[in-house]
């Protein structure tokens, strides 16, 4: 079923593109910054204030309950509550919140908010708010499943602390501090996150909690977090970005708003109002998926953005009785897969864009879209006590009673490959039977994705169940991640990643920086995947830069990386690998690097040019244990023209 469109408006997700072409604060042009802050007032002075469908308003009305609901039960529920405190999931859950009962509520000063605006650390602050936001789920949970009120005072406390903080904004989302002065009213993700915990608290709790309590949790939600939104759909409040964001700040915003209006609000209209908002802003969030579900943030922010999608979707399922499906849409379900199609090796990922090393779907989300696709879920399930209220105990309460809106027979990719021709994303496997376990990322795409990296031609190596050659993943974030200097990270520009540098200068920034894709060919033998690689590098001298990488599979599996260059005049030339893991030279053209008791020997072939190869740590503050290190192959002399192969194998001793 596809949903009617509730606004009336020729805006399309193409049309929002063509004007956002990228997330505003998480990923942009440094050299084009102001023009991109232009386009976004040009773009909200032509667009605030469209006119939801007043028909579509009504509609929704008829099919919302009477009263407002969350998630789960309220704890009134007591055989509910007992049947969920039987499972291991929960085991814990009074236990920690137990521990944290007997520390005192971490303070938050203004200092500390102010840090960000001073020094650019963002983390100290949000460590603090974390411990104190926890404590809604932590309290909430024990109290549900406990029911003898000792978790309550803590909480009204905690609940009271959090109302009276100055703004619920990150201080990293309010850099001119007019939020944290009262000059204005923006909600972030930090604001709709907690409203949405909050709401969620409200609707479990219910009487349990003091009236004034509930009234200042009702007070807060709305001078927060819903009058804002409202006013920006009601074109009286200039439209925060993420309300048209193609990213994960969307549906993170629009599906903790839409979920505490719908928890909370006792008028049936208003809730419907809110439900309108939430179905037709949430598509553009999903026009920043590919056509075929590539997400470029990353499977960590796949969770995160498409997990909140989930959310919304549920609470608008759940609260029409199941006549909005948000999941029932073409254009939801390719992006639904990317959490099964992302997997490289059992559990290992890409750690492409700012997605930290080391993370994974969240198994409850994966056996989300499994029960919804009619796909097999594996180990996977629904149950798991995590940190946020809302989403833990809407996956809890849905444990068994799924409806399966698709019945995919398969997520369509073969174990050889999954392939997202719409990211340039390609992620070879050797053969299942073969004793060799190798596996490869090969990367075109852009560099003018979310949460962008320079990494056109980039490329991973897997031997065994380690990572050996790297995509060395985000950094710790800072003022400078997200700024005009966001290039000068080595581990964000081209020089932290296994790409060229031609004339010695990195690739460049932007959309027309980008890997063209010349030849595909895909066989159970080998797999090749050639680009163009030209227009990501501002060097005038260069006519031609290919990248072909050919991945065979076997008994003796191997990755060749094929680097074809030309230039008018003579220019000099150096190709790279990341790793976080140990290098040494075996012979005068061969390298082996080795990771957690894999190693892949490297052959270079530089067609008898002379050259020199070198290490050297990654200077940033990056999200891995350990420090990335470059390895940098340069020939001697400079080149009018030339071919370099690098030619990767499993060492197996």
């Amino acid at each position: 079923m596809m949903v009617a469109n509730p606004v009336t408006s020729n805006i399309t997700p193409a049309s929002v593109s063509a004007i956002l072409p990228m997330p505003i604060l998480f990923s942009f042009r440094p050299q084009t910054w102001w023009l991109s802050v232009l386009c976004l007032v040009v773009s909200f002075a032509g667009r605030a204030g469209e006119t939801l469908d007043a028909g579509r308003i009504q509609q929704l009305a008829a099919w919302l309950p009477a009263q407002p609901a969350g998630f789960a039960w309220p704890i009134t529920s007591r055989a509910a509550w007992q049947r969920l405190a039987t499972n291991d999931c929960f085991a814990e859950v009074i236990a920690r919140a137990e521990e944290t009962l007997a520390q005192p509520l971490p303070e938050q000063p203004d200092s500390l908010f102010l840090e960000y605006s001073q020094t650019g650390n963002r983390t100290h602050w949000q460590r603090v708010a974390s411990e104190r936001r926890n404590r809604i789920a932590q309290f909430t949970s024990a109290e549900a499943f406990e029911n003898r009120g000792r978790f309550l005072p803590a909480l009204e406390n905690t609940i009271a602390a959090l109302c009276a903080e100055k703004t619920w904004v990150m201080p990293a989302h309010d850099g001119g501090l007019k939020n944290f002065r009262g000059e204005e009213v923006v909600p972030d993700l930090g604001a709709t996150g907690l409203a949405a915990e909050l709401a969620e608290a409200d609707f479990v709790l219910g009487d349990r909690l003091s009236p004034a309590t509930r009234q200042r949790i009702r007070e807060n939600i709305s001078r927060r977090v819903l009058e804002p939104f409202r006013a920006m759909i009601e074109g009286r409040q200039t439209e925060a970005f993420w309300v048209r964001a193609p990213m994960n700040w969307n549906s993170v915003c629009v599906g903790n708003t839409v979920f505490a209006a719908l928890t909370l609000l006792d008028s049936r209209a208003d809730r419907a109002f809110f439900a309108a908002a939430g179905e037709h802003c949430i598509r553009f969030f999903l026009s920043g998926f590919t056509p075929d579900g590539y997400c470029a943030e990353g499977i960590g922010y796949w969770n995160y953005g498409y997990g909140h999608f989930i959310l919304l979707t549920e609470i608008l399922r759940q609260s029409t009785g199941g006549k909005l499906d948000l999941l029932d849409d073409d254009r939801a379900i390719a992006p639904a897969l990317f959490c099964r199609r992302s997997e490289i090796l059992p559990g290992i990922y890409p750690t492409i864009s700012d997605c930290p090393p080391g993370a994974k779907p969240s198994a409850p989300l994966i056996a989300y879209v499994c029960a919804r696709l009619g796909l097999e879920a594996g180990p996977h399930r629904l149950l798991g006590d995590g940190k946020d209220l809302a989403m833990t105990l809407m996956l809890a309460s849905l444990d068994g009673k799924l409806p399966a809106v698709r019945k995919l027979a398969a997520f369509n990719d073969s174990p050889l490959r999954s392939f997202f021709a719409g990211g340039g994303v390609v992620l070879a496997r050797n053969a299942p039977a073969a004793k060799s376990v190798f596996a490869v990322v090969l990367k075109g795409g852009h560099n003018n994705e979310p949460h962008n990296h320079n990494d056109v031609g980039s490329f991973s190596v897997l031997a065994g169940a380690n990572m050996v050659v790297c995509d060395p993943g985000g950094e710790v974030y800072t003022k400078r991640t997200f700024s005009a200097h966001r290039y000068d990270s080595p581990v964000l520009n081209s020089f932290g990643h296994a790409v060229p540098v031609i004339a010695g200068q990195l690739q460049k920034t932007g959309a027309e920086a980008r890997g063209v894709i010349l030849e595909t060919n895909f066989t159970d033998a080998a797999d090749t995947f050639k680009l163009n690689l030209r227009s990501a590098y501002a060097v005038p001298a260069l006519q031609q830069l290919e990248r072909t990488f050919i991945f065979q599979r076997g008994e003796t599996p191997a990755l060749e990386v094929r680097d074809e260059v030309k230039f008018s005049t003579p220019q000099t030339f150096e190709t790279a690998l990341i790793t976080w893991g140990k290098i040494k030279s075996t012979g005068p053209d061969t390298l082996e690097i080795s990771d957690g008791g894999s190693t892949v020997r490297v052959m270079i072939d530089t067609q008898g040019r002379a050259f020199k190869w070198r290490q050297e740590k990654l200077d940033a503050e990056v999200q891995s244990k350990r420090q990335p290190v470059r390895v940098g192959i340069a020939l001697d002399s400079k080149i009018s023209s030339g071919v370099i192969t690098l030619r990767m194998l499993p060492v197996v001793k």
